[in-house]
């Protein structure tokens, strides 16, 4: 079996605040078009970093998204959600919030009223995950998945385990509904613990080192809060902790349609983009206070 070759290692540039409540590192588009990390379309990490406490939540409004899904993966902290199809609730370490915006949505997020009056370390993930054109006007839905349902896999003897958000595993699924072949884990790893992992070929594939370091390919050496993008040239990646590290790994097929994007809107062409404008200013998303 090849390796699937590294193609480029990003450090986290300078963060900036989604809203009031969200400290991140933009790695996707970042200095790759959305096309090239498809159907990943959005990365912000929040990497670690300390909220005082506050009598009121910090976040981020209420605002539209349109014709993609949102994936939130809460590493520390608790976070509110809510939006106008009726989903919504709080989660916290080792959870996921997977929204699908499809037709139209109203959302909020906040950090959880209880837990931002004491405040502390806050660190949490989002994607945004592109529709196909077949399924960009699906209905609105929300996945609220917890760590005790996530499957975890244990590899190498113990010194490892494999938390399968969405996708498969050898052989273990993931408990996140797809609307395309998405393999979404957090791998965790021993201090020098070595594994390999196989995704297709033409998968889009990628990780970040959510804590701890780690060493690629048996060539490549990754700091915490690092982002890495693999080639589309093989199906297998090794991996070696240089500490306790946990990592988060994306790959895809990608779905291969032109994206045409602005604001929370994510569509084919300019003319949906209109569109998603005059549904949204028509009050078509709902209600959400």
């Amino acid at each position: 079996m090849s390796t699937k070759n590294v193609e480029k290692i990003v450090s986290p540039g300078v963060p900036h605040f989604v809203g009031d409540g969200f400290r991140v590192h933009n790695f996707i588009p970042g200095i790759y078009p959305m096309e090239r990390t498809d159907p990943f379309i959005m990365m912000d990490y929040n990497s670690p970093y300390v909220f005082p406490p506050s009598e009121i939540p910090k976040g981020v409004d209420v605002h539209p998204h349109k014709g993609f899904e949102t994936v939130t993966i809460a590493y520390q902290g608790k976070v509110e959600h809510g939006d106008s199809s009726g989903g919504g609730g709080v989660i916290e370490q080792g959870d996921v919030q997977w929204m699908t915006a499809g037709n139209g949505v109203l959302h909020k997020e906040f950090h959880e009223k209880e837990w931002s009056k004491t405040g502390g370390t806050f660190q949490m993930m989002q994607l945004w995950v592109n529709l196909p054109a077949k399924y960009k006007s699906t209905p609105a839905k929300y996945q609220a998945i917890r760590n005790s349902n996530i499957p975890k896999v244990s590899i190498e003897n113990g010194n490892g385990s494999v938390e399968v958000i969405a996708g498969d595993f050898n052989g273990t699924k993931g408990v996140a509904s797809t609307f395309t072949p998405i393999n979404m884990y957090n791998v965790n790893l021993k201090n020098e613990t070595k594994t390999t992992i196989q995704f297709p070929k033409h998968y889009t594939t990628s990780l970040i080192v959510i804590s701890g370091s780690v060493q690629v390919n048996n060539q490549h050496d990754v700091a915490n809060d690092h982002f890495v993008l693999f080639k589309n040239d093989g199906e297998e990646i090794t991996l070696q902790a240089t500490s306790d590290t946990k990592i988060l790994m994306l790959s895809s097929e990608p779905i291969g349609e032109p994206i045409a994007a602005y604001g929370p809107f994510v569509m084919n062409t300019r003319e949906e983009l209109v569109q998603a404008f005059k549904d949204f200013n028509e009050g078509k998303f709902g209600n959400l206070n």
